[in-house]
């Protein structure tokens, strides 16, 4: 699904957007974490920047003068790409304890809260139909526009959702994390169509190769 880290372009700008929640759509930039197969598609910061463009956290024109200021500033593409891996894999190990029924550690709560007070002491609260919401300048505050739509869309979960929706894809080197609305709660992939279809593939294999064994 995601290219690896020493060869073929990055997909951060097509990735499948499926985890019905930003901030664990964020985590899906990388999958099969520790084992043989781990791929990445954050490896620099303008992969950043096109990912939340890709995922609607900021705008084209927001997209746009960040990629001009981060090939005009390695500085500035460095520090971006260190701050949102921390902050994604903070946003992961969390996850990835829910799904399984853990408490996830203690650090890391205190630092996904820390991200978010740092995030949003540079938000406005901003008119917006009938209601507020925060607003991110990126042109002054491009880590921080990022990563506060990522790490409010954490906090909301954690703080307002069922937990247990929390789930991890079944898939073979996948890994994915998702939050599961459907109403049986009974999502166990992250795309039906790719690892689901892949598990099919293997059952029947498995229950045909049984069979000629016994047969």
């Amino acid at each position: 699904m995601i290219a690896d880290h020493t060869g073929g372009s990055s997909r951060a700008g097509s990735l499948p957007l499926v985890a019905s929640e930003l901030a664990f759509d964020f985590t899906n930039t990388a999958s099969g974490r520790g084992g043989p197969n781990e791929l990445e598609h954050l490896r620099e910061g303008r992969d950043v920047v096109i990912w939340a463009r890709h995922a609607k956290a900021i705008s084209d024109s927001d997209r746009d003068a960040a990629l001009a200021a981060l090939a005009a500033d390695a500085g500035l593409a460095t520090r971006l790409l260190a701050e949102a891996l921390d902050l994604r894999d903070t946003i992961y190990r969390i996850g990835l304890s829910l799904s399984r029924r853990q408490q996830p550690d203690e650090q890391d709560r205190s630092q996904l809260a820390a991200i978010h007070a740092h995030c949003l002491a540079c938000a406005k609260l901003s008119p917006f139909g009938d209601g507020f919401v925060w607003r991110w300048d990126a042109g002054q505050t491009l880590s921080e526009a990022i990563r506060g739509p990522i790490a409010l869309s954490a906090l909301t979960v954690l703080t307002q959702q069922n937990l247990a929706r929390i789930k991890q894809c079944e898939g073979d080197h996948c890994g994915w994390l998702f939050f599961d609305t459907t109403k049986n709660r009974l999502r166990r992939w992250c795309e039906m169509s790719v690892c689901g279809n892949r598990a099919k593939v293997r059952a029947f294999r498995q229950r045909h190769f049984e069979a000629k064994a016994t047969g």
